[in-house]
C-alpha cells in the first residue's frame, strides 16, 4: 500500500449487507410485507428525519439523547428517526385524520440510534413492523400478538417465545405503595435494565412496606404460563393491578384462537424502554441471541400530543435480528435463484439474447454471457456462477 493512500471505512455502528445478505434481507422483508398486507395493513413511508420538536414528543427523555441530531439552514434541529411508531402517529394524527378512526398500517424501513455496536445492535438498523389505531380492546392487541409469532414463523424461525406483560401492573403497585414519581422511575429503569441488585437498593431505603417491597422485587421474575397469573393475583390488593391481570388474561384466551398460545408466556417485568407504552406489552426472544427480536405494546395517549386522541397498538421486528437468529441457529433459506446461464459462441449472440428475453418473460432468473465462450468454457461459468441449468449456442 502507498504511504497516505485512503482506506475508506464506515461510520461507526453501520454495515454492508453483501450479495447474499442483502439477497437474504430482502426475501425476509418481502415475505413480511406480504403477511401484513393479507392481514389487512396498508404500507407507509415516513421521511428518514424530522423535526427534533416532533420525534421527541412521545419518547421520553431516554429516547431524545439516543437519536442523531443536526441543523438545517434555518438552524432548526433535527433529528434522524429513532423508532417507527411517534411518525405514524404523527402521520394518522394529522394526514390520515379523516380516514376514520380504524386503521392498520405497516412499513418496512431503516431507523437511527447511538447503541454500542455488537453484532444484532447497530447505530442504522432495519425494522418492519405494524400499528393498529383507533381500537383499545383487547381484541386489537391480540391480533398484534399474533401477528409477530406469524412473522417470525414467515421469516423462519420457529425456536422462539413471546413474553407477555401489562405496564399497569407495576403501576398499580407503585401508586399503592406510594413512591414518588422519581423512584417510580428509578424503579423502572431497573425494571427495563434487570437490575435486581439496584432494585433492591431503590427499595430498602424507600419507605415502602416490607410485604409490599417484596411484591415489588419479585415482579421481574414472574414469568410463566396461566398459573402465573394465579400466583400474581394473589399478590395484589389494588385495581389497577387487578385490572392489567384481567386484560392479559383476557388477551391469552384470544390468542388461544388464533392458535398461537404454545409461543406466548406471560413475563410481568416486562416494561419496555420507552415511556409512551400504557397497556400489554410484549417481547420476542429466541435462543442464541442476548436481547429481544421484537417487541411493542398499546400506546393510547400518543396520539393525543399530536391534537388527536385515539388508542393503538403494535409492535417492531428487527430485521437483523431475524437474520442473526436464523444464522445462529443454522437455519439456511435457499437464497439462490440463480436458474440458467445462457452461453454463446462467435456468431450466436443474438440468438443468446433472444433466448434470455423469452426466458425472462416466463419468469426465469437468467444471466446472459457478455464475451464468447466455446462450450467448456461456459459450462465452467454456470458452474461457478451457481446456476442449475445452461443454455448454449454455438460450435
Amino acid at each position: 500500500m502507498k504511504k497516505n493512500q485512503f482506506v475508506p471505512q464506515l461510520p461507526y455502528g453501520t454495515r454492508d449487507f453483501l450479495p447474499k445478505e442483502a439477497k437474504h434481507k430482502r426475501m425476509v422483508e418481502e415475505s413480511l410485507a406480504k403477511l401484513f398486507s393479507s392481514w389487512g395493513y396498508d404500507e407507509i413511508v415516513t421521511p428518514t428525519f424530522e423535526y427534533l420538536e416532533t420525534l421527541s414528543v412521545s419518547g421520553g427523555a431516554e429516547l431524545a439523547e439516543t437519536m442523531f441530531k443536526f441543523f438545517d439552514k434555518k438552524n432548526s434541529i433535527l433529528a434522524l428517526r429513532a423508532d417507527m411508531t411517534t411518525p405514524i402517529a404523527r402521520v394518522a394524527a394529522t394526514r390520515l385524520r379523516d380516514n376514520g378512526p380504524l386503521q392498520r398500517l405497516f412499513y418496512l424501513t431503516n431507523v437511527f440510534r447511538h447503541e454500542e455496536a455488537q453484532a444484532g445492535r447497530q447505530c442504522e438498523f432495519y425494522q418492519a413492523g405494524v400499528e393498529l389505531l383507533g381500537e383499545a380492546d383487547a381484541a386489537a392487541d391480540a391480533e398484534v400478538v399474533a401477528l409477530a409469532v406469524q412473522a417470525m414463523l414467515d421469516a423462519g424461525l420457529t425456536n422462539f417465545q413471546i413474553g407477555l406483560g401489562q405496564v399497569e401492573f407495576i403501576n398499580g403497585l407503585m401508586q399503592e405503595s406510594g413512591l414518588s414519581k422519581e423512584e417510580c422511575q428509578q424503579i423502572k429503569h431497573c425494571m427495563v435494565t434487570r437490575d435486581l441488585v439496584g432494585l433492591e437498593t431503590i427499595l430498602a431505603v424507600s419507605g415502602v412496606a416490607e410485604k409490599t417491597q417484596q411484591v415489588i422485587k419479585s415482579i421481574p421474575l414472574l414469568h410463566g404460563k396461566e398459573e402465573l397469573l394465579e400466583k400474581a393475583y394473589g399478590m395484589i390488593n389494588n385495581e389497577v393491578s387487578r385490572a392489567a391481570l384481567d386484560n392479559l388474561a383476557h388477551i391469552y384466551q384470544l390468542l388461544k384462537y388464533y392458535g398461537v398460545e404454545q409461543y406466548v408466556n406471560f413475563d410481568l417485568g416486562i416494561i419496555r424502554d420507552f415511556d409512551y407504552y400504557t397497556g400489554m406489552v410484549f417481547e420476542g426472544y429466541t435462543p442464541g441471541l442476548g436481547f429481544p427480536i421484537c417487541g411493542g405494546g398499546r400506546y393510547d395517549n400518543m396520539l393525543s400530543s399530536f391534537g388527536a386522541a385515539c388508542p393503538a397498538t403494535g409492535f417492531a421486528l428487527g430485521i437483523e435480528r431475524i437474520l442473526l437468529a436464523l444464522l445462529r441457529q443454522e437455519i439456511d433459506p435457499d437464497c439462490n435463484e440463480r436458474e440458467v446461464y445462457v452461453g454463446w459462441n462467435n456468431g450466436s449472440l443474438h440468438k443468446a439474447i433472444q433466448e434470455a428475453v423469452k426466458l425472462r418473460q416466463l419468469g426465469k432468473t437468467v444471466e446472459l454471457a457478455l464475451t464468447a465462450q466455446n462450450r467448456e468454457q461456459a459450462v465452467e461459468s454456470q458452474k461457478g456462477r451457481g446456476f442449475a441449468e445452461i443454455i448454449y449456442f454455438g460450435d
